[in-house]
């Protein structure tokens, strides 16, 4: 089973999604990242997908919990490089992925998390 990389920048934690996601590398990856954010003390996860073509409810339900389990640990996440097929299929699937913001690529996601930091007391 291969593991997805949990990246270090700053307060930030950086996931690229390079790999077809199993259930296998899904716990995995979000084991590691719950590790990763409390040893790190990060204040922001953000999960590149821009490598992902295809997804169906398990990755959009994995999105979710992700970014509700960072919540829980006090970190905010940012999907990034979701491409238009992916938000389409989401949104055909009912999958609003509440809760996670979303930002075109991973320069406007870092924006949207320094705006958010600053914005929160």
């Amino acid at each position: 089973m291969q593991r997805v990389p949990v990246l270090k920048l700053g307060d930030v934690l950086i996931v690229s999604i390079q790999i077809d996601l199993e259930d296998q590398s899904v716990l995995a990856l979000q084991e590691d990242l719950a590790d990763a954010v409390v040893e790190h003390g990060a204040r922001g996860v953000i999960i590149d997908i821009t490598a992902v073509e295809i997804v169906d409810s398990f990755i959009g339900r994995m999105l979710a919990t992700i970014a509700g389990m960072c919540r829980m640990l006090d970190a905010q996440t940012v999907v990034v490089g979701m491409r238009p097929a992916v938000a389409i299929t989401l949104v055909e699937l009912g999958l609003s992925l509440g809760g996670v913001r979303t930002a075109l690529n991973l320069e406007k996601g870092v924006a949207l998390l320094d705006h958010i930091r600053s914005a929160t007391p």
